[in-house]
């Protein structure tokens, strides 16, 4: 009982000391992952991540104790569930997040195992003899005999994503050495700086974030002015539209400033204005003709003086 009050003090002891100097956390899913890849993965980490496992009850029990000083911690609590580990880290997350994953080994397919994604098998010579040729066709596998041997004549979709792994499907694809399934550890969290998030928000871009920041602006903009409540983003709103109005009552009215006058004269005077406007593309009209007839006339000039040449 002392060994194990001792092993369960010093886990206690390690956790709050990695919590305590790590601000970053991923909690990995470590299913079909073999102690051969665990060391591979502490080995890429090393210097930058701390792989860390234990009990889900005993890391539950720990984190409680912990919570006294550091409530955040209480977040973590909600995935500490099935077989999952703790990945500590100070570096840049997207890296961190890379070497975590990058580690894959390929693995054949199991009866009785959960497919993580959809397998096919493609068309081609399968260099089998003609004699297992019932074994496709109880399969649905089309096949023809080609040379002596089976061959699959279409890509066929043997057993669909998150669907178990059948005896006979299994016995196939280990026929034909075809290791549909790769294993590694997973992300089913980040914990970051008291936060808790899933691993694709790593995925956000720049642009992305500066879009989303963009159009929420516009929307407090827009509820600000709809129900007349001030706010930042909607008050050069608001300055413009108070402007819009005064602009409006001083035409309406007598009242005035040297900046409106202009565009009282404007209202007043639609024809003068208008007047002038024809006139000022007819000059600018006549100066790129002249512009015109007057490079025309260097360039003949210059072709002429071009062939005068040959006959001096």
């Amino acid at each position: 009982m002392g060994g194990k009050s001792a092993n369960k003090a010093g886990y206690f002891d390690k956790l709050k000391g990695l919590l305590e100097d790590y601000k970053s956390i991923f909690i990995v899913t470590v299913d079909n992952v073999s102690s051969q890849q665990m060391h591979e993965i502490r080995q890429s980490l090393r210097g930058e991540g701390i792989v860390l496992m234990g009990k889900n009850t005993m890391v539950r029990r720990a984190l409680k104790t912990f919570l006294v000083d550091v409530p955040e911690y209480e977040r973590l609590l909600p995935f500490v569930k099935g077989n999952v580990g703790f990945v500590f880290t100070n570096g840049e997350l997207k890296d961190i997040r890379d070497k975590i994953l990058a580690n894959k080994v390929a693995a054949p397919a199991r009866a009785g195992a959960v497919a993580p994604s959809d397998v096919w098998i493609p068309a081609g010579n399968t260099g089998m003899e003609p004699g297992k040729t019932s074994f496709f066709q109880a399969l649905g596998v089309p096949t023809k005999i080609a040379r002596g041997t089976i061959e699959i004549t279409t890509d066929l979709k043997l057993v669909e994503a998150n669907a178990k792994v059948g005896p006979s499907e299994a016995t196939l694809l280990n026929m034909l050495n075809i290791s549909p399934f790769t294993y590694g550890m997973g992300i089913s969290q980040v914990y970051d700086q008291g936060n808790t998030f899933p691993p694709s928000v790593l995925d956000i871009g720049e642009e992305q974030l500066l879009k989303a920041f963009s159009t929420a602006i516009t929307t407090i903009a827009a509820l600000s002015l709809a129900i007349n409540f001030p706010t930042l983003p909607s008050v050069i709103h608001s300055l413009v539209n108070t402007y819009k109005k005064v602009l409006a009552v001083a035409i309406e009215t007598k009242f005035s400033w040297p900046e409106i006058e202009e565009l009282k004269d404007r209202i007043a005077n639609p024809d003068a204005y208008a007047a002038a406007a024809p006139a000022a593309t007819e000059a600018a009209a006549a100066t790129e003709t002249k512009a015109a007839e007057k490079e025309e006339s260097e360039k003949e000039e210059s072709d002429d003086e071009g062939f005068g040449g040959l006959f001096d």
